[in-house]
């Protein structure tokens, strides 16, 4: 009989045994690292470390997911991680710019390196990434609300922007710099709307006026526009902190204050459809088709495209052209970019279009004060303006605040780091449209001068 027991006792610890490994290993997958489970990502480090020094690493796509999602997630969860630094983007800034110095400093190797800048010429993800935002959150957007945030977003940023030129200006002048240097190679580039549609154009036309060469005028402007994106990342991230003390002052995303008599009294974007993935495949397809005719746009017309898309995706918006069922697959387009791709384009971008060399030359006092100054009092400005109109003042400065990013990847840190992704919309119009006119503005007054 004890034989027995004893037999039918150890069956018994060892059913128990396994449902309790089975718990334990569960849990080991469901802690993650940023959105890759603990396990994957050590068994994914292992492989693509032992891939990489074999100089074997491709930059296909299955290869390149891994890799950015790895490393992104670990640079996220030190930004993360860390008091104080965590409040004012630090997941976007490690994200970002860690990379960037460690391709400086030679410790991320080159078999790492270079399938990732080759992946990225080849495929310019950024724009499969900036399309599925726009278009998700302007078809998941209220109408009305849309509508209005967009007549209404170029009084705040007028302001913010005259008076950015003037405070830089003042500062920079005092703090000992000239006044030409100042205006045209600090402050005007920091709001020219980035490096693609911004400074690279901007002092293209410096070249042809003052008759210098191009290059050597875009390595003075460059540092004042990676300087001015940390400083609107920075300040993205405290109001983002001081909207969760103030909530009153923010809408989370929402750029206009609304009550509900301004809401569509029966709207059928307003009744719930239940979860279908053709819904999503057919919102993407309607990102990628807006893309392609604002890409055909720009090429044949002159139309600078994200703008055309842009514009497009608001009028079938306003116009009722896409039904619920694709406004709703639109929604969950828009949360997947926005939750999942985010870090992996930031560390992509660390890598391939931010040099750590010009983030550091844009560390002296002089030029450091002027860009603080320029890139506070656009949205400070913003912000007063903004709630004098009747829009969330927090979420309004943010906004305006991507007038000094990096372009298209400055809109996704800026965002990133203040938690409004859904702004992006909103955050083109500031970048694009803002960097157009201040362009077009400071070539006329360079070319009146000279």
């Amino acid at each position: 009989m004890s034989y027995e027991h004893s037999r039918t006792q150890s069956r018994r610890d060892c059913s128990a045994s396994v449902p309790s490994l089975r718990t334990w290993w569960w849990q080991l997958m469901d802690c993650r690292i940023g959105f890759v489970p603990l396990p994957v990502l050590v068994l994914l480090s292992i492989v693509l470390t032992f891939t990489a020094t074999r100089s074997e690493l491709s930059s296909q796509l299955s290869p390149m997911i891994a890799l950015l999602g790895i490393c992104s997630c670990v640079c996220f969860e030190i930004g993360n991680r860390i008091p104080v630094f965590r409040s004012i983007g630090g997941p976007v800034i490690m994200a970002m710019f860690l990379p960037s110095y460690l391709v400086f400093a030679k410790v991320l190797p080159e078999t790492m390196v270079t399938p990732i800048v080759t992946f990225w010429k080849a495929t310019n993800f950024l724009y499969l990434f900036i399309p599925c935002i726009i278009v998700g959150s302007i078809l998941s957007m209220d109408r009305k609300v849309l509508l209005a945030g967009f007549l209404r977003l170029f009084v705040p940023l007028a302001a913010g922007s005259v008076a950015a030129g003037l405070v830089g200006t003042a500062v920079g002048v005092a703090l000992g710099m000239d006044v030409f240097h100042t205006v045209f190679f600090v402050v005007i580039p920091v709001m020219s709307g980035g490096l693609g549609e911004g400074v690279i154009p901007l002092t293209i036309g410096y070249s042809s006026i003052l008759g210098q060469p191009h290059g050597e005028l875009l390595a003075q402007a460059i540092p004042a526009v990676m300087m001015g994106n940390v400083c609107a990342i920075v300040f993205s991230a405290l109001l983002n902190t001081a909207g969760k003390r103030w909530p009153h002052l923010t809408g989370n995303g929402s750029l206009m204050k609304s009550t509900q008599s301004e809401l569509p009294p029966c709207d059928t974007e307003a009744q719930p459809l239940s979860f279908d993935v053709k819904h999503v495949a057919a919102a993407g397809m309607v990102a990628m088709c807006l893309y392609a005719v604002g890409m055909f746009a720009e090429h044949n017309f002159g139309l600078p495209g994200p703008v055309v898309m842009l514009a497009l995706a608001v009028l079938g918006k306003i116009t009722f052209v896409f039904s619920p069922s694709i406004e709703q697959g639109a929604g969950t387009v828009y949360r997947f970019f926005a939750s999942v791709v985010t870090y992996p384009l930031l560390f992509a971008i660390g890598i391939v279009v931010t040099p750590w060399q010009k983030v550091v030359e844009a560390f002296n006092l002089p030029t450091i004060m002027t860009i603080v100054a320029t890139v506070a009092t656009l949205m400070t400005v913003a912000f007063f303006v903004g709630r004098k109109i009747n829009m969330y003042p927090i979420d309004a400065a943010i906004v305006v605040g991507t007038h000094s990013g990096m372009g298209g990847t400055g809109d996704v840190a800026i965002l990133s780091a203040s938690n409004r992704m859904q702004l992006m919309p909103f955050a083109q119009i500031a970048t694009r449209i803002g960097g157009a006119i201040t362009i077009s503005g400071a070539l006329l007054v360079l070319a009146w001068i000279y």
